[in-house]
């Protein structure tokens, strides 16, 4: 599929997904949370995983990961939550790009403490952000260099991404602004120059428009 046919159909499927989503009654989906959150609690993926990547969830029209977080940090393990900002832009056309990174939570009393941004999303503030981990073993957001690292890149064992809907192949369609697509690149890249084996990613799965070649993410089994 061309690149302009390609981007018209995601737009008309996202809009297609959202009316279906705006539909959906509340109930359905704290059922539809407390169901793939207890599936992802009986996974042996996430009960060995010591660092998890986990989005946090708007109030309405997607599934909720406040159990999600709740429970990883009830067990011990390390949760790494998004946060979006701005960097020079590598475009003639533009100053200014956002990117995500994931920081360190550093407990349920934080997560419960922070902020909603635009979307009503639970976020870290910019003064929260300059003194925590990155999960790149940095301080603070990315881009860093090797010599600002504080640790050694150990990797996320488990990522729990949002999505607005996922085909059988396990593709994604996200919100169109590549916040993940993005993040996934540097991090897949970082993975590569560390010599470490990329976590798989749990994620649900009808078909939607992709171009060709693409590499379908995998659910572990």
């Amino acid at each position: 599929m061309m690149a302009s046919g390609l981007q018209t159909a995601k737009r008309d499927l996202r809009k297609k997904i959202r009316d279906v989503l705006q539909k959906t009654p509340n109930e359905s989906i704290i059922h539809q949370s407390r169901v793939a959150a207890d599936k992802l609690f009986s996974l042996t993926e996430y009960q060995n995983a010591k660092r998890i990547g986990v989005y946090l969830s708007m109030p309405s029209g997607e599934l909720s990961t406040t159990a999600i977080v709740q429970d990883a940090l009830a067990h011990g393990k390390e949760v790494f939550v998004p946060y979006i900002h701005s960097i020079d832009s590598p475009s003639s056309t533009q100053k200014k790009t956002s990117i995500m990174d994931m920081l360190v939570l550093q407990s349920m009393e934080e997560f419960q403490s922070l902020e909603r941004d635009k979307w009503g999303i639970p976020s870290l503030t910019k003064a929260q952000v300059e003194k925590k981990r990155n999960c790149f073993g940095t301080i603070g957001v990315s881009p860093k260099t090797e010599e600002d690292a504080t640790q050694k890149f150990e990797g996320l064992d488990l990522i729990i991404m949002p999505g607005m809907a996922f085909d059988q192949g396990f593709r994604r369609l996200g919100h169109g602004k590549g916040y993940y697509d993005h993040f996934l690149t540097r991090y897949s890249k970082k993975v590569a120059e560390s010599k470490t084996t990329i976590s798989k990613m749990p994620l649900l799965g009808e078909e939607q428009p992709h171009p060709k070649p693409e590499t379908p993410v995998k659910w572990p089994y």
